[in-house]
């Protein structure tokens, strides 16, 4: 299906004053619709959970039925396998901590050195306690990684793999069901920073089969707040992270310590209703897919756009894939301009209302491995479905300008 860009725009106030938002990897616009939950929620529902009366009643049926939107969104088979909080780093910390009682010294987890650092940081702090770390990194040239490489570094000791789905530097999309069927065959599971994939493809975790799924609703038209959806099973045999009292089996709550933002919860699950409108309704996975299917193809078109401005540049180095494939990557385009200063390029583009950004986006790992760190990194460009062909077209021309 194709986009309806009238209704999709209409939905995000933000972009009536004309500005080209082309930071979309570092946070999204928000949704009118979210923000109108959020302070009708605030305004009418500002009470604690898990009391009689009828208020906190309400306030607890709101809370389950955002759980069960979220779930739908991604696939989860239950809304007690969704886990809500401030970010995706903080809950992958929680995540590493939740995991420490069942890890012991010898123990190995395999990192990357491509994903942002919300997916590597936690894990490598587990050394501390004798976990041994284990890196996979990426092919320099080809921006490729290699799922024989992960199979030789994994072995009957190792616990766990981190990866990403979509790298924020890069955009290449990994092949996350692949990589999943591998490390369990090796007994072992996986969590997936999904952060820079979310916003751009649909996603189902029980096809995808992994044990940790985790992302953040402001990079995905929402608030400053985030998911983690966890397998029913591997979710109970976590640590608590709450009050003593809060057993194993209190999921997901023992994982949401001083209980998760109930307004924000609220406000995410407008997300939901957004991308079920935009798939023609009917509340359900198919709604869901046909939302993402019109995304995808509306974004390798404005992606090509910028590619191949950029491809007929000989002085323009693309970091990462130099194709618009759906299936392939999505629209965060990293770049260099030989000879010049990232930083430069971004600020000269600034004077047209249009934003872009300069830097390691936390992704520094993989900008040091590159060699890319000096000159103030990569200029990046990311796009999402409300960005528009003519909005690219001032882009290429601010840019040619910049670079002239």
């Amino acid at each position: 299906m194709s986009l309806d860009l009238a209704f999709v725009r209409s939905q995000f106030p933000a972009l009536a004053d004309g500005f080209a938002y082309f930071d979309n990897a570092g946070g999204s616009l928000v949704l009118r619709s979210v923000a109108d939950r959020i302070s009708e929620y605030l305004l009418t529902t500002s009470v604690q959970t898990g009391a009689s009366y009828e208020h906190s009643r309400r306030a607890s049926e709101r809370l389950m039925e955002a759980r069960a939107k979220i779930a739908l969104l991604v696939g989860a088979s239950r809304p007690e396998e969704i886990v809500l909080g401030p970010s995706t780093t903080v809950l992958a910390q929680f995540l590493a901590r939740a995991m420490e009682g069942s890890l012991e010294p010898g123990d190995e987890i395999v990192v990357t050195n491509f994903d942002h650092e919300s997916n590597i940081g936690p894990w490598r702090a587990l050394e501390k306690r004798g976990v041994v770390i284990k890196e996979w990194t990426i092919d320099r040239d080809s921006y490729e990684i290699d799922l024989d490489t992960l199979d030789r570094l994994m072995s009957d000791r190792t616990k766990l793999v981190a990866v990403t789905h979509a790298s924020n530097i890069l955009g290449t999309i990994n092949p996350v069901k692949e990589i999943a069927q591998r490390v369990h065959e090796r007994g072992a599971q996986i969590v997936v920073d999904a952060v820079a994939y979310a916003p751009h493809r649909a996603v189902d975790v029980k096809d995808l089969d992994v044990d940790y799924y985790i992302f953040s609703f402001y990079k995905t038209y929402g608030p400053h707040f985030a998911v983690m959806y966890g397998k029913y099973d591997r979710l109970l045999e976590l640590d608590g992270l709450y009050h003593y009292f809060y057993g194993r089996e209190k999921v997901p709550m023992k994982l949401e310590p001083g209980n998760t933002n109930y307004e924000l919860a609220w406000g995410s699950a407008g997300i939901v209703d957004y991308i079920d409108k935009l798939g023609g309704g009917g509340g359900d996975r198919a709604s869901i897919d046909r939302a993402f299917a019109g995304i995808a193809a509306h974004e390798a078109m404005i992606g090509e756009k910028l590619l191949a401005y950029l491809r007929d540049r000989n002085d323009i180095r693309i970091v990462g894939r130099r194709d618009s494939g759906a299936d392939r990557r999505v629209p965060t385009i990293a770049f260099n301009v030989e000879g010049r200063d990232s930083a430069e390029i971004v600020r000269a583009v600034d004077k047209d209302r249009i934003g872009i950004r300069f830097g390691d986006f936390h992704s520094r790992r993989l900008i040091e491995y590159l060699g890319l760190a000096d000159n103030n990194g990569v200029v990046r460009v990311s796009m999402v479905h409300y960005n528009t062909p003519e909005e690219v077209d001032r882009l290429i021309g601010s840019l040619d300008r910049a670079m002239s």
